[in-house]
C-alpha cells in the first residue's frame, strides 16, 4: 500500500518514452492509466516507425549500391581556366542589390539544409551558412559522383561557381555549380532521426540538430535581436550594464526555489535575481541593469516556466512609483518598435501578425483584478468552481484568461503585503499593500515583475523579523539604509517570455537554446 500511495503522488507529467521503455511491465502498470495509455500509444509508434525505417533502408540500400557502380567512374576536377572566385558568406551577398551579384562567380561554403535530385542529372542544393540560404544547381557530372548520391542533409560542403537571376529562388539568386566538394559528410541516419511525427521530448533530447531548423535559427537570431535591443534602449538613457554574481548566499525570491550547492564548504546557493546587488550600484553608478541568468527551483511545469532563465533586470534611483509604472512602459514599447526595425523580413516571417502594444497601459489594482476574476466567472478552481477571494494569489492559467479577455497591457498594481517579497514598499494609503507591480500581456500573462524598494532602516529590518529571516546575512543590503538612502525601484523581466510574446511562440522553451526545467538536463 505505501508503493502505491508513493507512485500515486509523483508526478508522471514529464515522464519521457526512453524512460518508459526502460520500465518493467510492473512499474508501468502502476502508472496512472492516462499516462499509461499515452506512454503506450507513443511507443507503438515508435516501435512502427522502427520498422518501417529497416524496410525503407533495405531497399534503399539496393538501390545506392546500383548507383555507386556507376559513380565510382565519375570524376570531377576543378577548372583552372574558370575567373578566381569572390569569398563570401551568403549574408554579403543578400546585403546588397541582387545586380550587383548576377554574373559574378563565388565561394561559398556551409550546410546542406536539403538535397533533391530532379533527374540523374540535375540536383538542387540548398546552402545554409548560418548568415542566410542560397539555392545551389549541380548539373551533369556534379551530381553524379559518388560524393553526391552519398550526400546527405547536414554535410559541410564547398561551391565555386556563377550566380544568377532566378525569380523562383528566395532572394532572386541562385549559384550553378561549376565545381564543389565535401567538407564534413553526414550520416545517412539524420534522415529518421527527426521528423514531422517526432514528439517534443525526441525534439529536446536532439536539440542541437533541431536548432539548424531555418524557424528555430531564425529564432534564436531573434533573440540575439531582442537583446541587442534592451542593451541599446539602456545605453540611450545613460543605464551602466553591471554584472552581478550569481552564486549568492541569501535568497531574493523565497527559499522553497532555492537551488543549493556547496561552494567550498559553505551552504551557497544559484541566485533568484540580480535585483538587491543592483540596489547597492545605484549610489554608485545610477540607473543600472545587468541581463544574466537567474534560477527558481519550482517544481512548475508550465509553458512559461523555466529552472534557468534569463532575467533582465533594472535599478533606478529617486523615482515615485507612478516613474516606475512609465519606465515599464516605455522599455516595452521603445524595444518593440527597436525590434521591428531591426528584424525586419526575419521577424516577419516569424510573426505576421505582430501589432505594436498601444498606449497607455491599462492600469489595474490587484482588488480590481479579483473583482474582475468573479464577475466573468473566473475560478481559483475551476473544478470546484471556487471563486477568489481579496488576498489569494492568482495563479497562471487564470491571470492569463483575464488578460485575455480585456486584451490589451495591463500593469497590475499594489498586491498585499502578504503574496509579495519583503523588500517591497508599503503603500503610505494602505500599509498591508505594495507598491508593486506585474506586467501582464496578451497571449503569455506575465513578463515583469517590479516595485519601489524599501528604503527605511528601521522599516526593513522589521520586514526582516516577520518574515523571520537572518538579517547578518543580509548587512550589506542593510547598509544601503543607513548611508545616504533614497526613495528608488526597478523590475525584472523574463527575456524568454517577451520573446515568446515578440514572435508569437508558444512556449518559453522553444525560444532557449539548451532549455532547462524540470526532468530536463540534457543534452
Amino acid at each position: 500500500m505505501a508503493d502505491e500511495a508513493e507512485t500515486s503522488s509523483r508526478d508522471f507529467s514529464n515522464l519521457r518514452l526512453e524512460d518508459f521503455l526502460a520500465m518493467s511491465e510492473e512499474e508501468r502498470q502502476a502508472l496512472p492509466k492516462a499516462r499509461l495509455k499515452k506512454m503506450q500509444k507513443l511507443a507503438a509508434l515508435a516501435e512502427r516507425k522502427a520498422a518501417k525505417a529497416v524496410e525503407l533502408e533495405a531497399d534503399a540500400e539496393l538501390q545506392q549500391q546500383r548507383r555507386l557502380e556507376e559513380a565510382r567512374r565519375i570524376h570531377i576536377e576543378l577548372d583552372p581556366r574558370l575567373p578566381p572566385p569572390q569569398s563570401c558568406q551568403l549574408r554579403d551577398v543578400f546585403a546588397s542589390e541582387a545586380a550587383e551579384w548576377i554574373g559574378r562567380r563565388v565561394l561559398v561554403q556551409g550546410w546542406v539544409h536539403n538535397i533533391r535530385f530532379e533527374s540523374k542529372k540535375l540536383a538542387f542544393l540548398d546552402l545554409r551558412d548560418g548568415t542566410g540560404f542560397l539555392q545551389c544547381v549541380l548539373t551533369d557530372k556534379l551530381c553524379m559522383t559518388v560524393e553526391a548520391i552519398t550526400l546527405f542533409r547536414e554535410a559541410s560542403v564547398r561551391l565555386w561557381g556563377t550566380l544568377r537571376e532566378d525569380a523562383r529562388a528566395k532572394g532572386g539568386l541562385e549559384l550553378h555549380a561549376d565545381y564543389w566538394c565535401i567538407i564534413g559528410p553526414s550520416h545517412r541516419d539524420i534522415e529518421m532521426i527527426l521528423t514531422h511525427e517526432s514528439n517534443p521530448d525526441v525534439l529536446l533530447t536532439h536539440r542541437h540538430l533541431v536548432i539548424r531548423g531555418r524557424h528555430t535559427s531564425s529564432v534564436l537570431k531573434m533573440r540575439s535581436i531582442i537583446t541587442q535591443c534592451f542593451r541599446e534602449h539602456y545605453f540611450d538613457r545613460g543605464y551602466v550594464e553591471l554584472a552581478p554574481p550569481t552564486i549568492v548566499n541569501t535568497m531574493c525570491e523565497g527559499g522553497s526555489t532555492l537551488f543549493p550547492l556547496d561552494y567550498f564548504g559553505e551552504q551557497a546557493y544559484l541566485t533568484q535575481s540580480s535585483q538587491m546587488y543592483l540596489e547597492t550600484a545605484i549610489p554608485a553608478v545610477g540607473d543600472c541593469f545587468c541581463i544574466l541568468p537567474s534560477y527558481r527551483a519550482e517544481k512548475s511545469s508550465t509553458r512559461r516556466h523555466l529552472a534557468e532563465f534569463h532575467h533582465l533586470e533594472a535599478e533606478m534611483p529617486f523615482i515615485t512609483f507612478a516613474q516606475l509604472l512609465q519606465a515599464i512602459e516605455e522599455l516595452v514599447c521603445d524595444v518593440y518598435a527597436r525590434v521591428i526595425h531591426r528584424g525586419g523580413e526575419l521577424f516577419r516571417e516569424l510573426n505576421p501578425n505582430a501589432a505594436p502594444p498601444k498606449r497607455p497601459f491599462k492600469r489595474m489594482d490587484y482588488a480590481d483584478a479579483i473583482e474582475f476574476c468573479r464577475q466573468h466567472r473566473i475560478y481559483k478552481d475551476e473544478e470546484s468552481r471556487t471563486p477568489f477571494e481579496f488576498g489569494d494569489d492568482i495563479p497562471e492559467a487564470p491571470e492569463r484568461r483575464m488578460t485575455d479577455m480585456i486584451g490589451e497591457p495591463i500593469l497590475l498594481c499594489r498586491f498585499p503585503i502578504y503574496l509579495k517579497s519583503f523588500y517591497m514598499q508599503p503603500c503610505a494609503d494602505d500599509p498591508d499593500l505594495t507598491e508593486s507591480v506585474d506586467l501582464l500581456m496578451p497571449g503569455v500573462g506575465e513578463i515583469v515583475g517590479g516595485s519601489m524598494r524599501m528604503w527605511d532602516h528601521d522599516e526593513l529590518v522589521k520586514a526582516y523579523e516577520r518574515e523571520k529571516m537572518d538579517a547578518s546575512a543580509y548587512y550589506w543590503y542593510t547598509d544601503q539604509r543607513k548611508f545616504g538612502s533614497c526613495p528608488h525601484g526597478g523590475y525584472g523581466l523574463g527575456l524568454e517570455r517577451f520573446c515568446c510574446y515578440m514572435l508569437g511562440v508558444a512556449h518559453v522553451r522553444d525560444v532557449c537554446l539548451y532549455p532547462r526545467y524540470r526532468g530536463r538536463l540534457t543534452p
